[in-house]
């Protein structure tokens, strides 16, 4: 969802719908995630928190969910792409009861001027207790 070229930031109020989906405001929703006011409790919620990760800009959050094994050195934004919706296919597992997980999405953006999607199989595992995103599958 990202590639090096320049940092954008699209502005989002804090009371504005969250991009992930949920119906909440960004503020109440991966807003909380985002500032550090809590931790993503379930692999699906992660995900829908780094989808509104890459809507926002926020690579700092995005670095900080991401498995130290696979974790990119730094990450930029392509000013080209806007992301305009989530859908979660399907999930396995993750919940506060698992250890790892999987989520299947498709993210909807504009690109280049042109309608695209990204759909992925994201797998997700806990470190420190915490879940993070580890890669897709396949």
């Amino acid at each position: 969802m990202s590639r090096n070229s320049k940092h954008r930031t699209p502005a989002i109020a804090p009371d504005s719908p969250c991009p992930c989906g949920l119906g909440a405001a960004y503020r109440d929703c991966c807003g909380v995630f985002h500032g550090g006011r809590g931790a993503a409790p379930t692999a699906e919620r992660l995900m829908r928190s780094r989808y509104s990760a890459f809507v926002v800009g926020d690579a700092a959050y995005l670095l900080r969910t991401w498995h130290s094994s696979t974790r990119p050195r730094a990450l930029d934004f392509d000013p080209d792409i806007r992301w305009t919706g989530l859908e979660i296919l399907a999930t396995s597992d993750g919940s506060a009861f698992h250890s790892e997980g999987t989520v299947e999405f498709r993210a909807h953006c504009r690109a280049h001027g042109q309608e695209d999607s990204q759909h992925e199989l994201s797998r997700f595992v806990r470190e420190d207790g915490r879940w993070v995103y580890l890669d897709a599958v396949g």
